[in-house]
């Protein structure tokens, strides 16, 4: 890795109710999407949660945020220690792509496109609510990836709280009101 402003590169929206955001991993593509794709793995960086590789097929992600660092930082008020979420597959093509229902009308994709070495890593969120949600999933996609990319490397990344409560702060010029 030769960029490191990759890891901490912001997410843009893209249309009003989506964002996207990337991050230039180590690969190969085969280790990423296992990241994405299998429980106990993704559980170290996102939500743990089995998932069947197959269209159509229902799954719940398990977030306990609190488990992603050590320490956790402050979790905000408001939060549980754990959140979880029915989705569904909607969309797979592995090892380069797959979407899936967020809750009740959202949608995320994850997209693999090998680079040299490295892999970009693309995650587009549709149909976010409102601009609130917007900058707690700006932030909190921002977090979770940098986090898989301290997974991915060995790097060490600043508390998972401390950190996505200072990225909701860096969103908020960043999201039209």
């Amino acid at each position: 890795m030769n960029d490191l402003a990759t890891f901490s590169a912001y997410g843009v929206v893209t249309e009003p109710a989506t964002i996207k955001i990337e991050r230039l991993l180590p690969g190969p593509i085969d280790r990423v999407w296992a990241y994405l794709t299998q429980s106990e793995l993704r559980r170290r960086w996102l939500a743990a949660g089995d998932m069947q590789m197959k269209v159509g097929s229902p799954f719940e992600l398990v977030w306990r945020n609190d488990e992603l660092t050590d320490p956790p930082g402050n979790r905000p008020e408001g939060f549980a220690e754990e959140h979880r979420m029915h989705s569904r597959i909607t969309e797979l093509d592995p090892p380069r792509k797959m979407t899936f229902t967020w809750g009740e009308q959202g949608a995320v994709s994850f997209e693999l496109e090998t680079i040299g070495g490295d892999v970009l890593l693309t995650v587009i969120h549709r149909r976010i609510s409102d601009r609130n949600n917007m900058l707690m999933i700006g932030a909190g996609w921002h977090m979770h990836l940098d986090v898989l990319a301290a997974r991915l490397t060995g790097a060490k990344t600043e508390p998972f709280w401390d950190g996505w409560d200072r990225l909701k702060k860096e969103y908020e010029p960043r999201i039209p009101a």
